[in-house]
This record gives structure tokens, sequence and C-alpha cells, in this order.
């Protein structure tokens, strides 16, 4: 079939690849001038498991917090009504318990072997790096953590806790001076560069015959036949298929078909810095569970990532926010990244639905499929979520279940 891709995040190259591997005519089209260069350009990098990432899901962390010093998410210059009443809905659905937790963590492990194997496959270098530990500086982020933890344990996770002295052994450069409560460490859990791995992809496929338009704006879908309609274009071009995979932008082209999606961008930092000196830096991925902060090796850099902004694409950035990203580091690695140049500061929208779980599947239009909305677990969720719309646009049913991922929940 000729199939069209909207969209060259992480979402849209695994989706490229796959559709591509299954023998399809495949072309991206992409706003930006590269692959990877929006939501996925300079990500936490964390693979599964999913549900211990910061804003993973309604629920598996402590509360979203407004007010103080302890806020966790803020409302930033452009924030409007339909920002405060998805965090509505977000905070309403985390009382009502895990909701598609367990089968997400399938499709996130599922996603994880399926990224391994391409890149064994073909050799892809994307400084990916084993095992995590989740650090609790008191007893009650244990206690936060008790249900996400479960739901891990319900989709066969390795889950081990572990003191503080045996946290010291697996992650040597932690620094004594931080109190440390003790620590959940997830041997089978990766990390890795998100952007490096979108970038050594699409040039695999392109190479393979995947076209890429880059600087090229879809204004519409079409349908009836389905198609794009691209920016400065008459006629919109027809494919066999269309799969959207384009973050926010989803968003806009999908109520013109009467398929709106409640999505929101709940923008992110990180801080990328050069490694300093290893035995001070981390070797794999740490999330402080308190702070909603993640530390992860890539190759030669140190990244941390965490904050959550309701807002415009264009606000300043934060400064507090940024600070606390800096503490976070020192806190538990101070003099393992080099802080004085060399350093990118990053803020990036995660496309976000209430319930915190992506939509994967039929659009109800016939060719228009969904790969969208993924938030935090982009990375961890692409080559799955890529190989299960294959799947179904062959007409095959995935190796994975995807029930409650489907547009009707809406």
């Amino acid at each position: 079939m000729k199939i069209a891709i909207v969209g060259a995040g992480i979402i849209g190259v695994t989706t490229a690849y796959e559709l591509s591997r299954d023998g399809h005519e495949v072309t991206v089209f992409e706003q930006r001038n590269a692959a990877a260069e929006d939501a996925s350009f300079a990500t936490a990098g964390l693979l599964a498991p999913l549900l211990t990432t910061p804003w993973s899901l309604p629920g598996m962390a402590p509360a979203a917090r407004l007010m103080g010093a302890q806020s966790t998410v803020r409302l930033a210059q452009g924030f409007g009504r339909a920002d405060v009443s998805w965090l509505w809905h977000w905070k309403r659905l985390a009382k009502r318990g895990p909701g598609p937790a367990t089968a997400l963590e399938r499709l996130a492990q599922y996603s994880l072997a399926r990224t391994l194997e391409i890149a064994t496959e073909h050799e892809l270098d994307f400084e990916a790096s084993p095992g995590r530990l989740l650090l609790l500086r008191t007893e009650q982020d244990r206690a936060h953590l008790q249900a996400a933890l479960q739901c891990l344990r319900d989709a066969g996770v390795a889950v081990q806790e572990i003191d503080a002295a045996a946290a010291q052994k697996l992650e040597p450069g932690l620094s004594p001076e931080t109190p440390l409560a003790g620590a959940i460490s997830l041997p089978g859990a990766a990390a890795g560069n998100c952007r490096l791995f979108a970038q050594l992809l699409r040039q695999g496929t392109q190479a393979g015959g995947v076209q890429f338009a880059f600087g090229t704006r879809v204004e519409r879908l079409a349908t009836n036949p389905v198609g794009v309609a691209v920016q400065g274009e008459a006629t919109p071009r027809r494919f066999d298929a269309v799969v959207l995979c384009a973050g926010m932008a989803s968003a806009a082209l999908l109520p013109v078909l009467s398929l709106p999606l409640p999505m929101t961008a709940v923008y992110g930092y990180s801080v990328s810095a050069p490694l300093r000196e290893d035995t001070h830096a981390p070797q794999a991925s740490v999330v402080d569970v308190q702070q909603q902060i993640s530390i992860t090796r890539l190759g030669l850099r140190v990244r941390v990532a965490g904050g959550a902004e309701l807002g415009s694409a264009d606000a300043e950035h934060h400064a507090p926010t940024v600070a606390r990203l800096y503490r976070t580091l020192n806190d538990w690695f101070p003099g393992g990244a080099q802080l004085s140049g060399g350093v990118q500061t990053w803020r990036g929208a995660r496309t976000l639905l209430p319930d915190g779980a992506p939509v994967i599947g039929a659009s109800g239009i016939p060719g228009l499929w969904l790969n969208t909305g993924h938030g935090t677990g982009g990375f961890a969720l692409a080559s799955g979520s890529a190989r299960a719309i294959a799947d179904l646009v062959a007409q095959r049913s995935p190796e994975i279940n995807l029930d409650g991922l489907g547009l009707r929940r809406f």
C-alpha cells in the first residue's frame, strides 16, 4: 500500500520503519526540517518500565500540586481554560485507581524488546544503558510508589526494594551527603538517547526507500479518498492509508473530521551537560521520586529532566524550575557533570491525554489510523506502538493487547 505518516518524531519514525519493513511505500510529512526536532529532541530518555516515569499516568506518583514551594505543576504564560480543565480531569482520574496501567506497562515492555531487537539487527548505537534506581528521600516517597510498583509486579516486571548501601553499590557516584531512605532497583529497565535513535532509524529507512518530506506542513486530512492536504497545494495527495503521529498537531487536524481528542501539551525541561568524572556520574538512570526528576547517563553526557508546565509553546524558560534540575543533579551526583560550558537547556512538550495513555488504532474513518498522545512515554512506547499499528494496517492481530488504548474511550 501507499501510506502517508504525519509527523517525524520518535513515533512517526518507528511507524515508518515498521510499515516499510512490511513492504509498504511510505512517505513521512514533517513540518520541521529534520526528524525528532520537537517533542523527541532532548527527552529524559527513559524506556520501560513506564509507570515510574514522572507524569506517566495519573495516580502513579505524588498528587499534582499547583501551589507552594513543593508544587509539581505550574501554570505558565499562555495557559488557558482548556489546560485547567485537562488538569482537573487528570487529578480526578488519579483518584480512581490504576486504570490502563498494567496494559500500558505490558506495551512498554513489548516496546523495549522491539527497540533492542531493532538496535541489535541494524547495529544502532543509541547510547543505551541498562538498569534504573528510584531514589527515596523519605519513607513517604515509598508509600507514594506502591500503586505503581504493584502494577509493575502484575505486569511481570522485576522490582527490588533495597537499602541505601545497596543503592550506593549500584550507583557508586551517589552522594553520601544527601539523605537516602532507600531505593527501588529495576534491573530490567533501560534508557537511551531518543533523538539519536530516531535519527539513526530515519537514516536507515530513508536509505531503504522511505520518503521524508521535511519542511512540509499538513493543513488538513482528506477522506473519501483518504489523503493529506499540504500547505501551498490546491489538491490533496491521495494515499491508501494515513497514520497520524503528529503529537499536538494531531489534535489540530482531527476536529475537522469530527474526531476531537482532549489533548494538551505539558511542557517539561531538560539540562544536558558533558560528563566530567565517570565515577561521580550516574552509570545508568535514576529517578528522584520526591522531586519527579530523572538523571540519565547518555554516552559522554548527563541529562537531568523534569518539571511540568501548562502554557504556550513560546513561554519563557522558568528559571526556578531549571534551578531545581541543577539542584537535584548536585544533590545526587556532585561533580559528575561539567556545568561551566557545553550545557544545553531545553523546554519541550509532552502531548498528554487525561488518562495518560495514547490512542493507538483505527480512527473510525476508513484508511485513517491513529498513533498519538504518548506523553512522557513516547520513547518507551514507540517501537511497540509502531509494530502494533503495522499489524493492524495489514489486518493482522497485534502481538500485544491494545484494549483500552483506542479512540472509543473518548
